[in-house]
């Protein structure tokens, strides 16, 4: 009963917290600047907006291709199709219900190329761990080009940057410290935790044993360029934003990718979090919410019309 409780409540609470953030924005914007910002939506230039999606799309076809570079060491090599069909599908199944979208992807790859369950979720929980750390790296761009800037906010938000500093080197430290612990313990919990650690690990460095090692790292920065891209064409559609450097735009994609994570596809906390980055430039609210709108709405478009027909097309494509 209580596993049951805590497996809905984390598939509702994310999906609460989006409509409850959509509402908030809608009642705390004056009647006028809700006016501007649809407006601005309204008016949004499609052929920009159609070129961000564009890229959207290259963007998991190119992971499409790179997954089969993950599969082929195992002896697979599933239908390009099949691939792009089944990512889509996920992200779309993603939206609804959290993290659903990695199991129905390896389900959906062991249905139709007989890819068994645990190696093709092991590729992607693989691909998972390669996307944190480029969002990591982008994460570190974004600061060492916009340093300054942020740590103007830092400090206005009361964090001194030493202070940051001496937390990170603590947080470090006792990292370090539970690793060794795990990685000598004897206890059952901790050999568990070592054991999934070293799948992981094994995971991570079977990229290295690929054969098309350098094609698999073209294609990992290929998708990123695209996911950047897509936020960065979108400063066309808006006025105020056309001047905004890639540098600024870097924040505002790693606040929308961190909104992501919180809730079912950044509903309601993306523009949000996306607007707060760009005021740091001087971008006025209507506009930085009219922009993180535009770039949501256009995602999200993108994920259920393209996931809802692979969703149609899957079964259609592979009858026999």
């Amino acid at each position: 009963m209580a596993a049951t409780i805590k497996k809905n409540l984390k598939t509702i609470l994310p999906i609460a917290l989006g409509i409850f953030l959509v509402w908030y924005s809608y009642a705390t914007t004056a009647v006028e600047d809700r006016r501007q910002i649809i407006y601005f939506i309204r008016q949004a230039d499609l052929f920009w907006v159609s070129i961000s999606i564009f890229l959207g799309i290259l963007g998991h076809i190119s992971r499409a291709i790179r997954w089969n570079y993950m599969l082929a060491p195992l002896g697979y090599t599933p239908k390009l199709q099949n691939n792009v069909l089944i990512i889509l599908v996920s992200y779309f199944a993603n939206l609804g219900i959290p993290r659903t979208g990695e199991v129905l992807r390896a389900t959906a790859l062991r249905t139709y190329e007989g890819v068994p369950f645990e190696k093709g979720f092991g590729t992607i929980l693989t691909e998972r761990i390669i996307d944190v750390v480029m969002l990591f790296i982008v994460v570190f761009l974004a600061f060492i080009l916009q340093t300054e800037v942020i740590i103007e906010v830092l400090n206005k938000k009361g964090f001194d940057i030493k202070t940051l500093f001496l937390f990170l080197a603590v947080a470090i430290t006792v990292v370090g410290g539970c690793v060794l612990f795990i990685k000598r313990s004897t206890i059952p919990l901790a050999v568990k935790v070592r054991n999934f650690a070293s799948g992981l690990l094994d995971g991570v460095l079977s990229i290295f044993k690929m054969k098309k090692k350098g094609l698999f790292l073209l294609h990992t920065l290929f998708i990123w360029t695209c996911y950047i891209g897509m936020l960065w064409i979108i400063k066309f559609t808006v006025p105020e934003t056309e001047m905004l450097t890639l540098s600024q735009l870097l924040v505002a994609f790693v606040a929308g990718a961190f909104a992501m994570a919180a809730t079912n596809g950044g509903i309601g906390l993306y523009p949000i979090a996306v607007s707060n980055a760009l005021a740091l430039f001087g971008i006025s609210v209507v506009s930085g919410d009219a922009f993180g709108w535009i770039i949501w709405i256009s995602q999200t478009i993108m994920i259920v019309v393209f996931g809802a027909i692979s969703f149609l097309l899957l079964p259609l494509l592979n009858r026999k």
